[in-house]
Formats: C-alpha cells, structure tokens, sequence
C-alpha cells in the first residue's frame, strides 16, 4: 500500500531551473474595471473546495480574487518561477513542508506585525504543531489553515480474533497484534510498515526518544533511532508486514479478509475505506498511536497561506489572508475537502463530532512536523535508501545508520 499524501515537494534547483517564464499572471495583482484583482494560487482543484469562500469574501469586501488551481505535481514548479520572476500570485497555499525553502528565498511576506495586532490571527488558538510551522527566527510568514496527522486504522473485527478488544496501545501490543494476525495464512500481515514515507520512520524514531536533529546536528546513528529501524525491521523480518508495497487498492488491502488489517496514515484515507472497503462501520476503527518509551507522537502536515512577498497589493492580500482564516471559513473549507481545521475552536462544531474524526483531534494535541529545514526532504530521500539496505537486504541497523548519520552531516555542512 501506498499510503502518503504529497503536500510539497523538496526545494532542489540548479540555476537553470530559475529562468524566467509564465506564471499564469503577468503580475501579482491586475486591474478589472479600476479595481484591483487579487490572484489566489490552490494546490488542487479549486471550485468545490475554495471558490465558495472567496465568493463571500468579494461580496463582503468588493475586493475580486481570480483563483488559479493548480495541480499539486505542478505547484512546487510554479512557485520558482514565480520566485526567480518576483512575479506571481498574491496570497497562495504553502505545503508545510515546502516553507522552510519559500522563507529563506524571501519569496513569502513577514506578517509578524499582523499577527501580533490581530486577536484573530493569536497563535494560540491554533495547534501548536501547525504555529510551528509559519514561524521562523522568532518571525512569522504564514497562518495555519488546514492539518492534518496520522493515526493507527485497524480491523476492529480481526483484532479481536487474536484477543485484542481494542487498538493496541504500545508498541509491544503492535508488534504481538501484528504477528497473531500474520499466522492466519499466506500473503496475511499484521501491520503495514510504509518504506515509502520517511516520516513514517523518524515519527517512530520521535516515539522511541529520538530527537532526530540537535543544533542542527543528525542523530541518526544513536540508539534511539537504531532501535526504532532494528523494530520496524522486525515486522518484516517476521513476515508481520509486507517488505514493500503490496499495490493493492485500499478495498483489497483492508476490506475482505483483510490482508493488511492495521496501518498508519491521514484521514484522507476515510472516504476511501467507506466507499470502497465494503466494511460495516463496526468493523473497522482508528486509533491514536500506539506509544513507544517516549509517547506516541504523530506527524503533523497540512497547508498554510502566504502573501507573496512581491505582491503589489498587500494589503488586500492580508485582508484575504485573515478572511479565510476565520473559524467559519476553516469549517466551510472542511466541509467542502475534508482537510482539517487548524483553529482549535473550530473542533466543537457539530460537522468534526463523528467519533473517527474525534480520534484525530485528539491526536493533534501531540503531532508535530517533520525537521524544518530546507535540506529536509532530501534527508527523507536518503533514509529511504539506507532503510531498503536494512530491510530488503538485511544489512546491520547500526552501521547503516552511521552511513546514513555521515551522509546528513555532509549535507548539512555544504
């Protein structure tokens, strides 16, 4: 199965992916009739999901807003272009993961001074994991407006097969559920570790104590994360998850007879199983994650929303950028992509109070996101690579880790 959700993609070019060339807009802002036209750039497909909201927001402001949907592969390119022009939207979606690279290239705007001034945009109505992301050197760049994090989905009815009344807890109760399960016959699992999703590795490394980065120094090779690789490894080892993935549809991999009864992923995952998993909803659940030694943190993703840091009318932008902020326009967003408020008042509305989407909430208390710094994705590339080592070819956890720990220090370093 592969189970991961690209929200951005790495921040790697060569000068010659800097040329200029079109950005869809000649500018950040056109004129209509006298009137300034803001461009909002949407990772996606923008007229369920977003164009309701800006509807409200020119009839409530007369500001008009020409949204411009973009597919996901596509965005990252679009936004160097942008970047190397200075010319390009005014206020636009930031994959969480890509804005430690749009900080630094000064592509997106300072918005300190507003978020300090505006109740609205506090901090500390947001989940912590999500502020974090928007903040660099003590400055912010961006207000949280969608997240998302990952918790355990399981077969309900299979579990209590092998005596497990609920979701495992621990991650011996993981390890011990998943091997019970893995007996029931040929190509039967327990458990799905993704070899496909570097975040899935360093948040287990995160349960188990590892702090993955100090000062800016890997610790990729030290006995927390060692450990994890050495756990993970042993479902596979064990045959109580597939080596790699399966290919199979979620209905095939989870419904039926459940091949892979437990795994790890985002609630985009939900309407994918009721739809094609033909499961009663007593059959199945989700969980927050089984803890390790040091909690049972999850990771955190999501989008936020940026001003471009050229646009010519900022201060409709900043306008824009606090509407869609706002509670009510979080919980239209959700009702119209299932992508999850950040606005933690947002969660006692009526529309989050289905018990499985509960499960997420409770989760996001203790998510958080992936390193941010720009050399990460490339990191998560890299640990790929040296996982296959350990688990596809057997080779010895702690000497891959030390490659793997020198080959990130090399990188930092540059």
């Amino acid at each position: 199965m592969h189970l991961k959700k690209v929200l951005g993609i790495a921040l790697t070019v060569a000068a010659s992916s800097l040329l200029l060339g079109a950005c869809g807009n000649s500018s950040s802002s056109s004129k209509d009739s006298g009137k300034e036209t803001l461009t909002f750039w949407y990772g996606g497909d923008a007229d369920t999901a977003v164009k309701p909201i800006i509807n409200k927001f020119t009839k409530q402001t007369g500001v008009k807003v020409k949204i411009q949907s973009i597919p996901w592969s596509q965005y990252n390119d679009k936004l160097l272009t942008a970047a190397a022009s200075k010319t390009g939207p005014d206020v636009m979606v930031m994959g969480t993961t890509s804005m430690p690279n749009y900080v630094s290239s000064k592509t997106l705007m300072d918005i300190t001074s507003a978020v300090k001034k505006d109740s609205a945009l506090d901090p500390s109505k947001f989940f912590s994991g999500s502020e974090e992301t928007t903040k660099f050197n003590s400055k912010y760049y961006a207000v949280p407006w969608y997240t998302e994090t990952r918790v355990l989905y399981y077969r309900k009815d299979l579990l209590k097969q092998v005596g497990y009344n609920s979701a495992p807890k621990t991650w011996d109760q993981l390890y011990d559920a998943a091997l019970k399960l893995s007996k029931r016959g040929k190509n039967m699992y327990g458990f799905n570790v993704d070899g496909a999703d570097a975040a899935f590795g360093f948040m287990f490394a995160r349960q188990n104590g590892s702090k993955l980065l100090v000062d800016n120094k890997p610790e990729f090779n030290k006995k927390p994360m060692v450990e994890t690789v050495e756990y993970l490894n042993k479902f596979i080892q064990n045959g109580a998850s597939p080596k790699q993935d399966t290919k199979m549809s979620i209905g095939q991999s989870f419904g039926g007879d459940g091949p892979v009864p437990m795994f790890v992923s985002g609630p985009w995952m939900m309407a994918g199983i009721k739809s094609d998993a033909g499961l009663k909803d007593s059959q199945w659940g989700v969980a927050t994650l089984p803890a390790g030694k040091d909690g049972n943190v999850s990771n955190m993703g999501g989008g936020d929303l940026a001003i471009f840091n050229y646009s010519k009318n900022k201060s409709n932008a900043m306008k824009l950028l606090k509407f869609m902020s706002k509670k009510e326009n979080q919980l239209t967003y959700y009702k119209n992509s299932d992508s999850m408020p950040t606005l933690k008042s947002a969660w006692s509305d009526k529309s989050l109070s289905d018990e499985k989407i509960q499960v997420f909430r409770k989760q996001l208390d203790n998510s958080k996101p992936m390193p941010l710094i720009k050399q990460w994705d490339q990191i998560g590339v890299n640990y790929l690579k040296y996982w296959e080592q350990v688990s596809l070819n057997k080779a010895d956890p702690q000497k891959t880790m030390d490659s793997f720990n020198k080959q990130t220090e090399e990188l930092l370093n540059k």
